[in-house]
């Protein structure tokens, strides 16, 4: 007959429906089981388990558990009772600690643990070892709550039938035997009671420290200039073999002020974030969100230059093909001729796998001199470049490695109409040596990502994928 304390105990919130939600956030960081593993561990520790089960209370639990539940036949049981003198723990080893998926959305911690314990009787004053074996089973779900917001659950169970098993060390008389076997008897049932007092909850708080140390990671501000990007914490969920979060983007300013506002209509890019297996956690922004780091590095700005003296070369290019398209433009430029270049708007990033393309829209304009305020003629030029994002430790960086020249719209002119594609060569030289190193330099400090110091990683790799910016451990 299976007895009481062989069942599977099992204990905590009740289990209702997993989710399988599609992520609606700006962001989405997946941690792997292998993280999941390390930092469960670390909070494990954290608790002084090993303390904790040294100083179970056998006894008082083998006494509350036989006065209540064992009836007495005779004075047998009382008398073993009176027998122990002391039972303590002594050694606790806490063997490999198995974390895993059993399905895609449940998560199973199994704790197997290898205690010995010292009995004193009366009636000998040799020590008696027991070892103690068994395991704690933690499982942890995804539920939905009654108003839609997803949340972790847990559930424990101790496998006592067959997994606890209590055996002497050493062979004593029949008599110390038959009484230290006893004891084992008495103990059986009492130790899975025991274990959910005194040890599940120490489980569950590991469990409960692990999950709030990882949501706390995208909340860390990523500076840049006067302002910061954070996440909050839409939805935690286990899904695909990961811990996912669903994360809401803000862009903030000086003092916490909320600047960008994103939209919140779900990402289309959620089903290209590559499978986590491959990594220890994936952390993805959409292209949104980088687009509004992007606004706020590079804000319309106007750069003048001397063009004689900074750049003679492009200064007589530009005089040659004014000469052909423009002669009247052409005559009247002077040793101090000057031109300037303004982003009117702010740039668009658009990310594709391996790929980072950057347009701008930069209005054009040529002075005749150093005391001229109206320029000759105004152009539009419409301009694409091609960049990469790069990592130094735990920093983001980005690099625009050349910039073209797409359209050229003339906007006015005081020498009159011309066709200005001619320039499309020599505009291209002049973005290519004054705006891009002037856009490169806004870059230089880079961005923190905490995310990574965080969760234990010296590098990180950023990596472009369709409509979003994927970072990953760089060593995983």
């Amino acid at each position: 007959m299976l007895q009481p304390w062989g069942l599977a105990l099992l204990w905590g919130f009740l289990i209702m429906s997993s989710v399988q939600a599609e992520p609606e956030g700006q962001g989405l960081l997946n941690i792997s089981p292998k993280l999941l593993k390390k930092i469960f561990l670390q909070e494990f520790d954290n608790q002084d388990t090993i303390q904790t089960l040294k100083d179970l209370p056998l006894y008082d639990a083998m006494k509350n558990n036989y006065m209540t539940n064992i009836p007495v036949i005779g004075n047998v049981v009382g008398n073993i009772m009176t027998q122990i003198i002391g039972l303590q723990v002594n050694t606790v080893n806490i063997k490999n600690l198995d974390l895993k998926f059993t399905e895609s959305d449940r998560l199973r911690i199994k704790i197997p643990f290898d205690m010995v314990a010292g009995l004193n009787l009366a009636i000998t004053d040799k020590l008696i070892e027991m070892r103690i074996e068994s395991d704690i089973i933690a499982e942890i779900r995804t539920v939905i709550g009654d108003m839609g917001q997803s949340h972790l659950v847990f559930s424990y169970s101790t496998e006592s039938l067959s997994n606890l098993q209590i055996s002497l060390l050493q062979k004593f008389s029949f008599t110390v035997n038959y009484v230290a076997n006893s004891v084992i008897e008495l103990l059986l049932p009492a130790l899975p009671k025991l274990l959910k007092k005194e040890i599940c909850p120490v489980v569950q708080k590991s469990i409960v420290n692990m999950a709030d140390k990882i949501e706390n990671w995208p909340t860390l501000p990523m500076p840049f200039g006067q302002k910061y990007l954070t996440f909050e914490v839409l939805k935690s969920s286990l899904v695909d073999n990961s811990f996912q979060l669903d994360l809401n983007a803000k862009l903030l300013g000086p003092g916490g002020k909320l600047i960008k506002v994103f939209n919140e209509s779900k990402s289309e890019v959620s089903q290209k974030i590559p499978k986590v297996g491959a990594f220890d956690f994936s952390f993805v922004i959409r292209q949104d969100v980088v687009n509004a780091i992007f606004e706020a590095l590079l804000p319309p700005e106007e750069l003048m230059v001397l063009l004689d003296t900074v750049l003679p070369e492009i200064a007589r290019q530009l005089k040659s093909v004014l000469n052909k398209i423009n002669p009247t433009a052409h005559g009247q430029l002077e040793s101090t001729q000057i031109v300037k270049l303004l982003n009117q708007e702010f740039p668009q990033i658009i990310l594709k796998p391996g790929s980072v393309k950057l347009s701008q829209l930069v209005v054009f304009e040529v002075f005749p001199n150093n005391r001229e305020n109206v320029p000759l003629f105004t152009l539009a030029i419409e301009t694409s470049s091609d960049g990469q994002f790069f990592t130094e430790g735990n920093k983001l960086f980005f690099n625009l490695l050349r910039i073209s020249t797409d359209r050229i719209h003339l906007m006015n002119s005081s020498t009159g109409m011309f066709s200005p594609e001619l320039l499309g060569k020599v505009i291209s030289e002049l973005l290519f040596s004054v705006l891009l190193p002037n856009q490169n330099g806004l870059f230089k400090n880079g961005i923190p990502l905490p995310i990574i110091k965080e969760s234990g990683f010296q590098q990180a790799k950023a990596i472009p994928i369709q409509g979003a910016l994927l970072i990953i451990p760089a060593k995983s």
